[in-house]
């Protein structure tokens, strides 16, 4: 989820203007891409469905009309595989309680498969993600974004790992106990904390991946310097097609993450994928938080969504496309190659998205657009979940539990 206004836990809004210049790319064979999406695996890093269900509960088994994921959709997509966004809003880490609410998301999470064992199962490992996609399932794995989740105890990573937790996104929209935010103004460590240090080494330890989207290059830099296991940027696209916006990665850390063996998996937001967009949506966020604020009301009042919804529909986002989203793609593998890009589109956690791209059916329509801009089955192959696949083993490799 990747909103700088945790406060009000108001998803960002995002978009982008079409072909960033380019071209229109040569038309290819969709029911091609669309064999190929459920020939391969596809694993996805950043859903946010879990913190949507705790607002609004809706049965995700089945076809639903709200929202970006549900089972029907994912299949139809050739999903094999998403995080499940265990979102911890900044609010917590001043306001307390951010162990429970992550304990009571990863709950709802192992509900979703308990309430429909035919649809979903839970995955712990590479293993099991390819276990479950041979059986036809769709796998959950779970990721903490916000590492306040842990408070101020060490031990509390060990219990989300014992709870098949696998990443933790290390901060969130502000500074926190591990480390500095790319959304907050304020630079309190100027990296990692002492305590961040330490969080650092015990993931290491434990086999949990490190994800860097959401923190400041100086905490990103200290993370890859410490980490004796490759990282992760689960969520985030590429800084230099959106020039001043700290939340995207620049080009010295995505090689940085390259040269450590990790991976960017691209953000679909399209306040992710253009500056007219990101800033369009900063400035969408900012009148809506002021509104709220002003009028004392909760995020997920009545009056506070239909304001939300209203606004939306007087200040559209610049449109984005699915071009956009492989011109970020394109931009990693020509700095780093094709090992090191995949996709965490940040489903459920974002307002606006490219055309052609809109929820989780559409995996297939991406992979037709790699395919249109000369990537063979082979590096789609790596793209659409591989290169996860292999950086998450890397780091259960390189644990050491004792």
């Amino acid at each position: 989820m990747s909103r700088p206004w945790s406060r009000l836990l108001l998803p960002c809004a995002l978009l982008l203007a079409a072909g960033c210049g380019r071209t229109a790319p040569p038309p290819v064979d969709a029911a091609g891409a669309e064999d190929l999406a459920r020939r391969l695996l596809i694993v996805d890093t950043h859903i946010d469905v879990p913190y949507r269900l705790r607002e609004r509960p809706v049965d995700v088994s089945t076809l639903t009309d709200d929202g970006h994921f549900d089972a029907v959709r994912a299949r139809r997509g050739g999903l094999d595989a998403a995080f499940m966004s265990i979102y911890v809003p900044a609010r917590y880490q001043e306001e307390g309680g951010a162990r429970q609410v992550a304990d009571e998301l990863i709950d709802l999470v192992e509900k979703l498969a308990t309430d429909a064992p035919e649809t979903f199962t839970i995955v712990r490992s590479p293993a099991e993600v390819r276990q479950a996609a041979r059986r036809g399932l769709i796998g959950l794995a779970l990721g903490i974004e916000n590492g306040a989740a842990i408070e101020d105890d060490l031990g509390l990573l060990a219990h989300f790992h014992a709870r098949g937790v696998r990443y933790v996104t290390l901060t969130h929209s502000r500074a926190n106990l591990i480390g500095d935010s790319s959304y907050d103004e304020q630079r309190r460590w100027h990296g990692l904390s002492p305590f961040g240090e330490q969080v650092v080494r015990e993931m290491n330890r434990l086999g949990m991946m490190i994800d860097i989207s959401h923190v400041t290059d100086e905490t990103a830099r200290a993370v890859l310097a410490l980490s004796r296991a490759p990282v992760i940027a689960s969520h985030s696209s590429c800084r230099s097609l959106t020039p001043g916006f700290e939340r995207n990665i620049s080009d010295e850390l995505i090689r940085a993450v390259a040269e450590g063996g990790g991976v960017i998996q691209i953000n679909f937001g399209s306040a992710f994928l253009s500056l007219e967009a990101q800033r369009a949506s900063n400035a969408r966020w900012k009148a809506i938080g002021t509104y709220l604020e002003e009028h004392h009301l909760e995020r997920g009042s009545a009056e506070a969504r239909a304001f939300i919804e209203r606004y939306r529909r007087e200040h559209p986002v610049p449109e984005t496309t699915i071009e956009d989203v492989v011109a970020h793609i394109d931009h990693v593998v020509k700095l780093v190659g094709v090992d090191h890009v995949g996709f965490g589109s940040d489903f459920d956690g974002v307002g606006a998205l490219p055309r052609g791209l809109e929820d989780v059916s559409r995996y297939p329509a991406l992979i037709a657009a790699l395919q249109a801009h000369g990537h063979d089955e082979e590096s789609i192959r790596k793209i659409a979940g591989e290169n996860l696949l292999r950086v998450w083993a890397e780091v259960e490799r390189l644990a050491d539990p004792g």
